[in-house]
């Protein structure tokens, strides 16, 4: 994966890296064991269900007055969307042209709006629906940033509609290299699996931000980036199939070297609690500590050579119990394919990246970490600002030469995502809905009774004959809200 920055980093930080990685060789542990187990993922339910669309009053905000040069602009926008990687007919192309033809101002405001809308959301954040989205957790902001409405009533002033549409795609350099690509493609799918990594762009901010952790999962690759800069890359051990690492983007809060492991159920039960009630003075050679026994067994693992986070481990806030760390298991990295832990993601040469996060994150010098690395003892060093971690899944990247390359979809996760585009995608974001206006309730014929929420602002009462008083209003006479209206499009 090619990032937004791949000049080589600042000599400042050439230097933090050098000194980091000096102090951390000198005061390294020897490392011994292999074949050990690590934290394990909690595996959570997918989320299954798309988010509710915000429904905007019509009646208190008003749609938006196309031209009929805007209205082009979105069709032809529309009629060229294939390389965005999204699919025409979703936007009801002749729906709008029709409107375009016609002479009716609202039904060519409603129709627009409702193509712009769909359309937009789909730029920003996707067409898969989310049940076609394995294990993805990641959350953004986008929709706080890149208002629909606002956005689309600006560029109807200005006449830039095309920009603010290309405006919603994802910012970074890499899914502008597929995009690129998507054209070039031989074969449909070849097509289909940039189309399938260019969404998973769009599940994703738009924005990373100047300086995150990311490891892309099929790659096998774990890179930071500090100040819009790539510094390093390590090798990264991740999840079986079994026990797959899901897709997320916590936040980092702190490193903590010479950690200690609590170790989870589920291993307990696989052997060492075994060896605890079998052979305690084995287990406690091999740095286990435990209190209870039975059901109520709890075993931690003090630091040290055998230790199965090895000397750091990076903490990331997130209920799947997912982070990065060090294994004493070193010859994993020498695989080609490195599926192999329980949903964490073991990281290679960690004494250097622990000694970058101490220094440029924690604000801490090379000498301090060096110092906390030799004691042996468990020391947190806190980030002075959080950041995110991405754990993603590309399994189309840049491959440096200005073309694309096919990593292996180790957890088959591409196959339900090129599905989905036979099907309906996501629903609008943004959805106005329509206002019927009141009809007054008269004495032959009674207000009938309804269940509908009133509008946000009620009718005034219905006006009196000059013969009879005013009457009161009911809450019959309010009017009634209708099912969403997204005219031309659901």
């Amino acid at each position: 994966m090619t990032l937004v920055m791949t000049s080589s980093p600042p000599f400042s930080i050439r230097a933090v890296s050098a000194a980091a990685l000096s102090f951390a060789l000198l005061a390294a542990p020897a490392s011994a064991q292999s074949n050990v187990k690590e934290d394990s993922v909690v595996l959570q339910p997918d989320r299954v269900t798309d988010d509710a669309p915000t429904m905007v009053n019509e009646a208190e905000q008003a749609l938006p007055d196309w031209s009929k040069a805007n209205a082009r602009a979105l069709l032809a926008f529309i009629q060229d969307v294939g390389k965005e990687g999204l699919f025409t007919k979703d936007y009801s192309p002749a729906t709008l042209q029709a409107a375009i033809d016609g002479n009716d101002q609202h039904l060519l405001n409603q129709v627009a709006t409702d193509a712009y809308l769909l359309l937009a959301t789909h730029l920003r954040d996707g067409r898969t629906p989310n049940a076609a989205r394995r294990q993805w957790f990641m959350t953004d902001k986008d929709a706080e940033n890149l208002p629909l409405l606002p956005m689309l009533r600006d560029a109807l002033t200005a006449g830039n509609l095309p920009a603010t549409l290309a405006r919603f795609n994802p910012a970074h350099a890499d899914f502008a290299v597929l995009r690129a690509a998507l054209p070039k493609a031989k074969t449909k799918a070849d097509a289909d699996a940039i189309r399938v990594n260019m969404e998973r762009w769009r599940w994703m901010p738009q924005q990373l931000g100047s300086r995150y952790v990311v490891s892309n999962v099929p790659e096998y690759l774990t890179r930071v980036i500090h100040e819009d800069t790539l510094i390093a890359t390590h090798k990264a051990v991740v999840g079986k199939p079994a026990t797959a690492t899901p897709q997320l983007n916590p936040l980092a809060t702190g490193i903590i070297v010479n950690p200690d492991w609590k170790l989870p159920r589920s291993i307990v039960n696989e052997g060492i609690g075994h060896t605890i009630a079998t052979n305690p003075a084995r287990a406690r050679a091999q740095g286990y500590t435990w209190t209870g026994s039975g059901k109520n067994l709890w075993v931690t693992q003090k630091p040290g050579p055998n230790n199965a986070l090895g000397v750091m481990k990076m903490e990331m806030l997130n209920e799947h119990a997912i982070y990065l760390h060090d294994t004493p298991s070193k010859g994993a990295f020498n695989a080609a394919e490195r599926a192999f832990s329980h949903g964490c993601i073991r990281t290679e040469r960690a004494l250097h990246f622990s000694g970058l996060m101490s220094i440029l994150f924690a604000g801490k010098t090379a000498e301090e970490f060096g110092a906390a690395i030799a004691s042996g003892e468990t020391t947190r060093f806190r980030f002075e600002e959080p950041f995110p971690v991405y754990v993603a899944y590309w399994t189309v990247v840049p491959d440096g030469k200005g073309g694309v390359k096919k990593l292996n979809d180790l957890y088959d996760r591409d196959a339900p995502v090129v599905a989905s585009f036979a099907k309906d995608g996501r629903k609008a974001a943004t959805v106005l809905t329509a206002t019927a206006p009141a009809a007054p309730a008269t004495s032959a014929t009674p207000a009938a009774s309804t269940s509908a929420k009133p509008a946000a602002k009620p009718a005034a009462p219905a006006a009196a004959a000059p013969s009879a008083p005013a009457a009161p209003e009911k809450a019959a006479d309010k009017p009634k809200v209708t099912a969403p209206t997204v005219s031309g499009i659901y």
